[in-house]
């Protein structure tokens, strides 16, 4: 045997890798298994609360009584006082804020990205600082201001406090967006003639529409499933959907069929929004 050959019987084994130690299929194979754990981790609270909806009172904590489901309860919460009335506020509010929060945070994102000076930094810190307040702690302070301005269980005692906490938080996400499109159009369009209005309304808007588009999704979404603001700041005259679902909980014990049927109709306009608007999302947090 040459020196060469017994220097390569002498090597040590190269050990493979994880991936590479897998049968031939193996690894696509455990990735859709972890897919489908994932999947499953975070279907099954909504399965399970959707079979709670659909349980007898008396069967919601007794599983050994079979299969015995109703459609009494969803019939049961169309019949409450105030149902319609919540949907349409917390449909109408979301709605409002989203409209209003894009307005301020659309303009705001694009100073912050475009414009340097005293004025942007003093912006970007105050909302910065705003920010890193827990938005718990508005509450008390807020409960007292909207009751000192006569917009306690209003509209606009509402509408506030959730554009408030959406400007601090999504001018942010806009700055990032308006940072990832080339100012050179925009210099083009000055060049040309535009107003640094023209050059925003006609490119740079444009340009940003699917971060908006994801944006504004995100905005109806936050705002409609919101409770704190609508527990504190709302009473009988302007019901909210998430405060009305937690009426259920009184001192007599919890109607948890009744929540939870409340809840899967409060989940169906999320989801179609989600659903419609997914495309959206996934292009606009991609600019």
């Amino acid at each position: 045997m040459t020196a060469a050959s017994s220097t390569e019987l002498s090597l040590p084994p190269v050990r493979k890798g994880f991936w590479a130690m897998l049968a031939p299929g193996g690894g696509k194979m455990l990735f859709a298994l972890a897919a489908i754990a994932i999947a499953f981790l975070f279907a099954f609270p909504v399965l399970w609360l959707f079979l709670t909806s659909i349980r007898p009172e008396s069967g919601v904590y007794y599983v050994h009584r079979g299969t015995e489901f109703t459609w009494h309860n969803y019939l049961e919460v169309i019949q409450q006082e105030n149902i319609y009335k919540a949907f349409w506020n917390s449909f109408a509010i979301s709605t409002l804020a989203t409209i209003l929060s894009l307005g301020v945070t659309v303009t705001s994102g694009y100073m912050l990205s475009r414009f340097k000076g005293p004025i942007p930094d003093t912006w970007f810190s105050l909302i910065y600082v705003l920010r890193c307040i827990p938005y718990i702690s508005w509450v008390l302070p807020l409960f007292f201001v909207t009751r000192q301005w006569g917009i306690f269980d209003t509209y606009w005692g509402l509408l506030l406090p959730h554009v408030a906490v959406h400007i601090c938080f999504f001018s942010w996400i806009m700055k990032g967006f308006f940072d990832g499109i080339d100012p050179s159009m925009e210099y083009a369009a000055l060049i040309d003639g535009c107003s640094r209005w023209g050059a925003f309304f006609r490119v740079a808007m444009p340009a940003a529409l699917p971060g908006m588009t994801a944006l504004a999704i995100l905005c109806w979404l936050y705002t409609w499933n919101e409770f704190l603001f609508a527990l504190l700041l709302t009473s009988h005259k302007t019901p909210i959907l998430t405060v009305v679902m937690a009426q259920f909980v009184h001192e007599l014990g919890m109607e948890w069929h009744l929540m939870s049927s409340t809840a899967i109709l409060a989940l169906i306009p999320a989801l179609i929004v989600t659903i419609f608007g997914q495309k959206y999302v996934i292009r606009g947090l991609r600019v």
